[in-house]
């Protein structure tokens, strides 16, 4: 009985955009038809920690893009839990680098972001901090 309940509020979490909570982040692969944004940060990187709110941004106000983050000191669990917190992070993290999946080398700049287009395939890398206005336009987004 509490499935009954509990299928449709999770499906209509997922129609409207919405992850339920504690959800896993979505794997790359299943995000194809949308533009999807990886952005490599530290919590030691100051361009990194003055970014987060574009980021956040982006993936609040923009549903055909979805951003993922990569801690690039490979933190997970907890630690990485504590590190979104402490910045802020809003949008999900994936703990797996997903670099070479992309055809790419992991980034030994940061931040670097890297912008895949709906096919899934790589568009950008991009090298230092972002704004929101150059990540909507790499993303080919039409303001709100």
């Amino acid at each position: 009985m509490k499935y009954l309940i509990f299928l449709p509020v999770l499906f209509s979490l997922v129609a409207c955009g919405q992850k339920p909570p504690g959800a896993p982040p979505p794997a790359l692969e299943n995000l194809r038809g949308q533009w999807v944004v990886v952005n490599y940060w530290a919590q030691w990187c100051k361009p990194c920690i003055e970014e987060i709110p574009q980021l956040n941004a982006l993936d609040r106000d923009y549903a055909e893009v979805t951003v993922l983050g990569v801690n690039y000191d490979g933190a997970t669990g907890e630690e990485l839990e504590r590190q979104r917190r402490q910045l802020g992070v809003t949008f999900a993290s994936i703990e797996e680098d997903p670099a070479e999946q992309l055809g790419k080398s992991r980034p030994v700049v940061l931040p670097t972001t890297f912008i895949v287009r709906p096919d899934g395939t790589l568009d950008a890398e991009l090298v230092g901090p972002q704004t929101l206005d150059s990540l909507v336009q790499a993303t080919r987004q039409k303001p709100e």
